[in-house]
């Protein structure tokens, strides 16, 4: 029976799909943290690894990693990969994944795992995949065509905006919501410094201080900006400083949804109206027509939106992020949350059949 194999490697963990030949999932496996950039080759083809062969073992007839040499596993393999935002980085991770599956994988950027429900709709002729997670990202497609045989070929990337990650950018993702939330925490107590206090501290700003076990405000500074951690710390302080920061954004929901808390409403605001900002460059106004230099742009209203990511699966953020993109004019033809990239393309493989 042949078997198709799908990676979601995102930058809180790695989820494989194996699918039969129908596109029903097989075996399913999850494994750690897997953002390229973050890790490194070796690292990363590590974590790959170990994930898979969770899969494999968890079929009706268990296997293992590599398989025998010319007698591969797999009809096909394709891995979506956070981090992955080069065509270097694509050839640096190609050979030793070949080397491990036995098959030469597709490798891009995890948005192209989001964008495969596209070619389950005939009124739809682009897509934007938008990843709200632990990061952030915005990339459009199109259907890829073969110039010779006009026959599909896949996705074909048209732009992308952010994926920075979490130095220069991630926007609307968990951990610019938390760091957004100290901020406007810390902005808020900045502007109070003048005036009587207005009491003890609720909704975000206590459970920040709670989170971290504090009682000041700008103790919250030391906590942020202490240096990585060595193994032999407590476990909040052994969180490096993306985690401390990303990690509060459930916080951040609960202070906003449950408390009523309009600093915490604010953040989720501030998050998502940056993310709407990088989805609106990859778009064109419905009334705009295409430029003759050759303009990449799509229409939301021919579009689909993916969405994938912890964010993403909150219906009042997303929420949030659909409102703002139509009062800015931009209404997609249809909109879906893709929970299970893995087995999204695990199921467009057997279409594919690389």
């Amino acid at each position: 029976m042949p078997l198709y194999l799908c990676v979601d490697c995102g930058g809180s963990k790695a989820a494989a799909v194996i699918a039969d030949e129908t596109g029903q999932p097989a075996a399913r496996a999850l494994g750690g943290p897997s953002n390229f950039a973050y890790l490194g080759l070796e690292p990363f083809i590590e974590v790959v690894k170990e994930t898979v062969e969770k899969a494999l073992k968890a079929l009706d007839s268990p296997l293992t990693l590599p398989p025998p040499h010319g007698q591969p596993y797999l009809a096909a393999a394709w891995l979506g990969v956070s981090g992955c935002d080069s065509p270097q980085a694509i050839a640096d991770m190609t050979p030793p994944l070949e080397a491990l599956l036995g098959v030469r994988p597709r490798v891009a950027n995890d948005t192209h795992l989001l964008a495969a429900p596209m070619t389950l709709y005939p009124d739809v002729t682009g897509a934007v995949a938008v990843v709200a997670g632990t990061g952030g990202i915005v990339v459009s497609f199109c259907e890829a065509i073969h110039k010779e045989t006009g026959e599909k070929e896949g996705l074909e990337e048209l732009g992308r905006c952010g994926g920075w990650g979490w130095i220069l950018g991630d926007e609307g993702g968990g951990f610019h919501v938390g760091r957004e939330a100290i901020r406007q925490v810390l902005d808020e107590v900045d502007r109070a410094s003048t005036i009587s206090s207005s009491g003890k501290p609720w909704g975000l700003k206590q459970r920040i201080l709670a989170r971290f076990d504090v009682t000041d405000v700008y103790e919250l500074l030391t906590v942020v900006h202490k240096p990585d951690p060595t193994p032999a710390e407590l476990p909040m302080a052994a969180m490096p400083r993306e985690k401390r920061l990303s990690s509060l954004s459930p916080l951040v929901f609960a202070a906003a949804f449950e408390d009523g808390d309009p600093l915490a409403l604010n953040v989720l605001k501030t998050a998502s109206s940056a993310l709407v900002d990088q989805i609106c460059v990859l778009l064109r106004a419905a009334a705009e027509d295409r430029s003759a230099g050759g303009d990449r742009r799509i229409r939301a209203a021919e579009s689909i939106m993916c969405m994938g990511g912890s964010l993403s699966g909150v219906d009042s953020y997303r929420k949030l992020i659909v409102d703002e993109l139509a009062q800015r004019g931009h209404v997609f033809r249809r909109m879906q949350v893709v929970d299970d990239a893995a087995a999204v393309g695990a199921k467009a493989l057997t279409v594919i059949r690389t």
